[in-house]
């Protein structure tokens, strides 16, 4: 075969696959959108107000981001925006500030989260889930899902007491050289609380939320809205363990929020394994 011919059959292999892919990306999408707003107008202009207001909020918003927001991983959320937003107002004075410190939270919810900590630090849970965690990528392991108790290998009769505001606890085990890819939350519900377990000097462990970088090495407490773009990276040569937690967001009205957590609990009962479908979740 020639190198003309060979050239030729590259460049049509190549149109096609951009081809496919920009169908994928953007054509189908569009028509989809296109679709949505004829036939449903006014529920169209509302979407494209509270994603608007949803994706903004974003600082150093890209093309990506926008793409992966309406048309990728972010659609549950995009779809949810409308409560996402009120939530937003139902929780004023409360001003969500993408990432907090602990001391942004009410002092009830601050002697929450340290119990928690301790409890988990006096637990060596490291040790425990070593042996189980070590064979695969990246581990999740809950004992508590959206407020209700569940029952997993390790039992910590601790974790499953009657919390005020923690509603999911578990632990994310990211084994070396192993991160995520850029993805959403879907639901202001709650806020995410990250406490890592294992010391890590190494400065090629954080996470990426809202244009800032977050070192483990600097700090293990980590509290952020998680339906802001964020990614977790472990580029050093030994594995993370790091306690995952949801707490009801501050509120005047906990009853609200209350509810919608367990509605999400109720529509999402195995959502868990397909929600984190890149991670191996271990139950028994």
């Amino acid at each position: 075969m020639s190198s003309t011919s060979l050239e030729a059959r590259t460049s049509k292999d190549r149109f096609a696959r951009f081809a496919k892919i920009a169908l994928r990306r953007v054509a189908a999408p569009l028509v989809g959108v296109a679709l949505f707003v004829y036939v449903l107008p006014k529920v169209a202009l509302l979407y494209a107000v509270t994603g608007a207001y949803d994706v903004t909020r974003n600082r150093g918003l890209t093309l990506a981001a926008v793409r992966r927001y309406f048309f990728g991983n972010g659609f549950l959320l995009w779809l949810l925006s409308p409560l996402n937003a009120l939530l937003d107002i139902l929780s004023l004075p409360y001003v969500n500030k993408g990432v907090h410190k602990l001391e942004d939270l009410p002092p009830a919810y601050q002697d929450e989260v340290r119990r928690l900590i301790q409890i988990a630090r006096d637990e060596d849970l490291v040790a425990k889930l070593e042996e189980k965690a070590r064979e695969n990528a990246r581990t999740m392991i809950f004992f508590r899902w959206y407020g209700a108790n569940l029952d997993t290998f390790l039992d910590i009769p601790a974790f499953h007491q009657d919390w005020r505001y923690i509603q999911t606890i578990g632990v994310s085990v990211f084994n070396k050289k192993v991160s995520t890819s850029w993805h959403f939350g879907f639901t202001r519900a709650s806020l995410r609380v990250l406490y890592n377990l294992n010391d890590i000097t190494d400065r090629t462990a954080f996470i990426q939320c809202n244009g800032a970088t977050h070192y483990w090495a600097d700090e293990k407490l980590y509290i952020f809205d998680d339906t802001l773009l964020h990614r977790s990276v472990n580029e050093t040569s030994e594995t993370r363990y790091c306690l995952f937690v949801d707490i009801i967001r501050p509120t005047p009205f906990p009853a609200v929020m209350r509810f919608v957590v367990s509605a999400i609990a109720l529509l999402t009962k195995s959502f868990k394994f397909v929600y984190y479908k890149n991670w191996k979740v271990i139950e028994r």
